[in-house]
């Protein structure tokens, strides 16, 4: 395990508890430290509630070699990347790998967005590189999509598979894209959710909505539990490499002021140190104010059924596009990754199957309407289109490669 941040420490841990022996690789010996003693203190607190006998936690943590040096790695069968998610970083990371691994070893990204080609490329055997993205926490949850680079071989794509079966995980398939399948599927609705906070919505009612539809907790809620400054490092490299890209300025001022999420006691909402309960923070309505004005948005009223449509038929519609491109094998294999990854409320079947209940014909219409009066951003799907015209089922829609 190459990295041992809060990914990599929980990736870690998602071996250990199914008996897998872990190497935690960090160059830095203080990283390295931190990372050990965040592993200890969540085995430790699952043995405070009674989930873990203190015996198993401690057989988990003698799985877990912390080591300095890339070659003290050499001979692992397989390696997972998990440091920053920056180009160049990984890049160094799988030229050093090429370098020191054993003929034969499988080396994985857990990028959730890069491009698995370009990182394969820096190495002398492609074949074996594939990504492995987990998602936070990675040692919860159970989403675990493999991506399928260009020159991928299948045994290394099945490996992958297998691999996250092997730790309780639910294996998808995903082909090579910016953002892959379930983030680019999310994408949309990320969007949405700051435009619509531009235009007059607060993130406490979209919050309510979202919540009253099922989900644990409100999208807004999670940022603030991942961080700001997460999505606002993606958002740099998509608007350096897109000059039409649609940024979202408010989140942007959050993290320009410090306001980064739980971690620092303030993001969309504050918090009381040693509370996560999220508490509305009028300086964060100023802010909103502030930003739509200068960028002369005139802010409305929504409806709670307006806000809970533009969130996921804007998802619903990229889904379509990414089976158009067949990045995706079938729809319900994008319901599995929205209900093991994002939260998605089971009982209502995932996002596609949850559409279904809507109707192609209805989806379609409002997205087109929306086209009309938001622009580029709401082009319907091709795929949607043809299926909204001859009737049909978007849970039963499958990938072009797959047909």
């Amino acid at each position: 395990m190459v990295g041992a941040g809060t990914m990599g420490g929980g990736i870690t841990m998602s071996f250990a508890d199914f008996g897998f022996p872990v190497k935690l690789l960090d160059a830095s010996p203080e990283v390295l430290a931190k990372g050990m003693q965040r592993i200890r203190d969540n085995y430790a607190v699952s043995v405070k509630r009674g989930s873990l006998a203190q015996e198993e936690m401690d057989k988990r943590l003698a799985l877990i070699e912390p080591v300095e040096t890339y070659e003290a790695i050499a001979e692992c069968d397989v390696v997972i990347e998990a440091v920053f998610e920056q180009m160049p970083v990984k890049k160094e990371v799988f030229a050093k790998l090429d370098a020191v691994m054993k003929p034969g070893a499988l080396l994985y990204s857990n990028t959730s967005a890069l491009d698995i080609d370009e990182i394969a490329n820096v190495t002398r055997r492609p074949e074996v590189v594939a990504g492995t993205h987990f998602f936070v926490p990675a040692n919860v949850m159970k989403t675990f999509e493999v991506v399928n680079g260009a020159r991928t071989s299948p045994a290394t794509l099945a490996a992958a598979m297998k691999l996250g079966r092997d730790i309780g995980k639910v294996s998808a398939y995903a082909g090579n894209c910016d953002g892959f399948v379930a983030n680019r599927s999310r994408i949309p609705f990320n969007l949405e959710q700051g435009l619509m906070v531009e235009e007059g919505a607060l993130p406490e009612q979209v919050d309510k909505v979202m919540v009253d539809f099922g989900y644990p907790v409100g999208p807004f809620a999670v940022n603030d539990m991942s961080g700001l400054d997460i999505s606002y490092d993606t958002r740099k490299r998509r608007a350096a490499a897109d000059p039409n890209y649609r940024g979202l300025p408010i989140t942007d001022r959050l993290v320009e002021m410090g306001r980064l999420g739980q971690k620092t006691g303030k993001g969309w909402y504050r918090y009381e140190k040693g509370d996560r309960t999220p508490i509305v923070d009028p300086e964060v309505h100023g802010v909103i104010k502030e930003v739509a004005g200068q960028m002369g948005i005139e802010q409305r009223t929504f409806s709670d059924e307006e806000i809970l449509r533009r969130l996921l038929f804007s998802s619903v519609n990229e889904a379509c596009k990414i089976l158009e491109e067949g990045k995706a094998l079938r729809a319900s294999d994008i319901d599995v990754m929205w209900l093991n990854g994002f939260g998605f409320p089971r009982y209502r079947g995932g996002l596609m199957f949850w559409a279904d209940g809507i109707g192609a014909r209805e989806v379609y219409n409002q997205i087109a309407a929306w086209h009309q009066r938001y622009g580029a951003r709401w082009r319907p799907s091709r795929l949607l289109q043809e299926l909204a015209e001859r009737g049909g089922l978007l849970r039963e829609l499958k990938g072009r490669m797959a047909r």
